[in-house]
C-alpha cells in the first residue's frame, strides 16, 4: 500500500441480508436433493457395470485370486498304488461272496458299504477334478516334489473284512480266498522302496487305519506317519496319539433325519440296538442290558447295525416318545463289557428301548425307527472305546448317552461334545436306576437345545456332504503339518532310544 495515500482504499462489502442468504441456500439444496436421488443409482450402476466388464476383459483376475488361495493350501500327493492295494481288495471282497472272476475294469467296481468307509471317501475326493473339490483346505499336486504330504490310499479296513465269517467246519472256512496280513506286508515293502517314504521315514505320509484292527500286522512300520483312526483302543502309546494322528468318524449306517426338532414325536426315552456281548471294555453292555431291559420307556435290542436311514426332520421333543434307545450286540470284549450290565439295568425301564441281536433288513428299519423316535440313544463302549452308534445317533438328532470312559472324539477342537451329548461314567451307569433317573430329569427345553446343537454340527459327520466330513478331516490333517516339519528336522539331529510315545517325547536321546 502506498503510504502517501495514492492507493485506493478497498471498499468494504456490505453483508447480504440474512433472509436472502438462507433463501439462496435453501433453493440450491432443494435443487440438489432430487438430482442426487437420480444420480446416485446411476453412479452405482456404472460402477457395477465397470466391475462386470473388467472381469470379462481380465479373465485372469478371478483365476489369479483362486490360484493364490490354492498356493497357500496344503499340497497333497496321491500315490498311484498297485491295484492289489485298492480296487484289487474290492475285487477279492466280491469274489469271496460269489462274484465272477472276470470283473473287467476293476476301477469300475463299487466299494462295498461298511462303517469304516473314510478310506474310500478320501481316495474318491482326491481322485476328482480339482474344480469339484469345493471348499477343500488341501490341493492335490501331480508332482511329488511339490507335495507337503503324501496320501497312501490303501483300503486297510476293507482288507480286514474281505473273508466273510464262515460257519465252523465249512469248506469256505478252511480255504480263505485272501490274506489281509500278506497284503499289509506287501504294502510296507512297496512303501519302503519309494524315494519319498525313505526321505523322511514316512513322517509326511497319511495312512487310513480307521478300523481298530486295521494295519495291526505292520503298525510298527508305519507309526511315524499320520494315522487316521477311529480311536486308540488297539494302539500303544508309541504307535499313535492325539498329537500326531487324527480321530475320524465312523461312516454312519443310517440316513440323516430331516425332520424338525421335537420332543413330542419322540416317545421313547432311551434307545439302544447293538451287540449285547462284547469283549474287554464292552462287557459293560451286558450289565446295562440287564439294568435297562425292563424300563417302561427304554428300548434295548441286541443286533449289529447295518445301513439305516438318517433323520431328515427338525428338532423335536414331542415326536420322540422313547426316552433312551439302543440296538446292538449285548456281549462285547474289554471296555464293551459294560454293555451287558447296562442291558440288565435298563431292559425293564418303561420308556427305554434296548435291543440285542444281529440286524437283518427288518431290524435295520427297526433301528432307524427307534433312533428317530427316541430322545436319547445309548452309546456304550464296544470292543474298543468307540462305535458307529454314536454317529448314527448324531445324524438322527437322538442325544447320545456316552458310557465309555476312554473314548476319543473326532474334531473336538471344533465341536464341544458336552453341548450335544450326555456323558456318564461307567461306574455310575451300572448302578440300577441311576441312568434312567438322570435322563428323565432332563427338561423338554433342554432336550430341544441338545437337538438344535446336533443339527448345527450334523454336517461334520456326513461323508457325502460337500463341505462335510471329508473336508474337515483334511483340515485336521493340514493342522499336523507344522508338527510334521518339526519332527522331520528333529530326526535329523537325534538318535532315538526306545521312546515311549509316538510324537514329541522328553529328550532322552543323543545327538547325531
Amino acid at each position: 500500500m502506498d503510504e502517501g495515500g495514492g492507493a485506493k482504499k478497498a471498499k468494504a462489502r456490505k453483508p447480504k441480508p440474512t433472509f436472502l442468504t438462507n433463501s439462496h441456500a435453501l433453493f440450491h439444496a432443494t435443487i440438489r436433493k432430487p438430482f442426487l436421488k437420480q444420480f446416485l443409482p446411476i453412479l452405482f450402476l456404472i460402477i457395477a457395470l465397470y466391475a462386470l466388464f473388467n472381469a470379462f476383459l481380465n479373465p485372469t483376475l478371478h483365476a489369479t485370486t483362486t490360484a493364490t488361495a490354492k498356493n497357500h493350501a496344503v499340497k497333497v500327493y496321491l500315490y498311484d498304488l498297485p491295484t492289489r492295494f485298492t480296487y484289487g481288495i474290492i475285487h477279492h471282497h466280491s469274489l469271496a461272496r460269489g462274484a465272477s472272476r472276470d470283473a473287467g475294469d476293476l476301477s469300475s467296481l463299487k466299494y462295498p458299504g461298511h462303517q469304516h468307509m473314510s478310506e474310500w471317501y478320501l481316495f474318491s475326493d482326491l481322485s476328482r477334478p480339482e474344480s469339484e473339490r469345493v471348499g477343500s483346505p488341501i490341493v492335490r499336486v501331480s508332482d511329488p516334489d511339490e507335495a507337503d504330504l503324501f496320501f497312501v490310499p490303501f483300503f486297510s479296513s476293507l482288507s480286514l473284512i474281505v473273508n466273510p465269517v464262515r460257519a465252523p467246519g465249512s469248506v469256505q472256512e478252511k480255504a480263505p480266498v485272501y490274506s489281509d496280513e500278506k497284503n499289509q506286508e506287501a504294502l510296507v515293502e512297496w512303501l519302503k522302496g519309494q524315494e519319498y517314504w525313505k526321505r523322511n521315514n514316512g513322517r509326511d505320509h497319511v495312512i487310513v487305519a480307521s478300523d481298530p484292527n486295521a494295519m495291526y500286522r505292520v503298525i510298527d512300520h508305519v507309526k511315524n506317519s499320520v494315522l487316521l483312526v477311529s480311536d486308540f483302543g488297539r494302539v500303544r502309546p508309541d504307535q499313535g496319539s492325539l498329537v500326531k494322528d487324527v480321530v475320524v468318524p465312523y461312516s454312519h449306517r443310517i440316513r440323516s433325519y430331516q425332520g424338525d426338532v421335537s420332543v413330542d414325536k419322540r416317545g421313547t426315552l432311551l434307545f439302544f440296538m447293538g451287540n449285547r456281548y462284547r469283549k474287554e471294555g464292552g462287557k459293560v453292555r451286558d450289565t446295562l442290558f440287564q439294568i435297562l431291559e425292563n424300563e417302561k420307556d427304554v428300548v434295548v435290542k441286541h443286533g449289529a447295525q447295518s445301513r439305516i436311514r438318517s433323520y431328515q426332520g427338525d428338532v423335536s421333543v414331542d415326536k420322540r416318545g422313547t426316552l433312551l434307545f439302543f440296538m446292538g450286540n449285548r456281549y462285547r470284549k474289554e471296555g464293551g463289557k459294560v454293555r451287558d450290565t447296562l442291558f440288565q439295568i435298563l431292559e425293564n425301564e418303561k420308556d427305554v428301548v434296548v435291543k440285542h441281536g444281529a440286524q437283518s433288513r427288518e431290524s435295520r428299519r427297526a433301528a432307524s425307527q427307534g433312533m428317530h423316535t427316541s430322545k436319547f440313544c445309548l452309546h456304550p463302549a464296544g470292543d474298543t472305546p468307540s462305535a458307529c452308534r454314536l454317529f448314527d445317533a448324531i445324524v438322527s438328532l437322538c442325544i447320545p448317552v456316552i458310557v465309555s470312559d476312554s473314548i476319543e472324539l473326532p474334531f473336538e477342537d471344533t465341536i464341544d461334545y458336552r453341548k450335544i451329548s450326555v456323558f456318564v461314567e461307567t461306574a455310575s451307569a451300572i448302578k440300577p436306576g441311576y441312568l434312567v433317573s438322570k435322563l428323565r430329569a432332563v427338561t423338554p427345553d433342554r432336550i430341544l437345545e441338545y437337538q438344535k446343537e446336533l443339527k448345527e454340527v450334523k454336517r461334520y459327520f456326513e461323508y457325502d456332504e460337500q463341505d462335510g466330513t471329508v473336508n474337515e478331516i483334511w483340515r485336521q490333517v493340514s493342522k499336523k503339518l507344522p508338527l510334521i516339519k518339526l519332527m522331520i528336522n528333529r530326526d535329523k539331529r537325534l538318535v532315538r532310544k526306545e521312546p515311549d510315545c509316538s510324537c514329541i517325547c522328553v529328550n532322552q536321546t543323543t545327538l547325531r
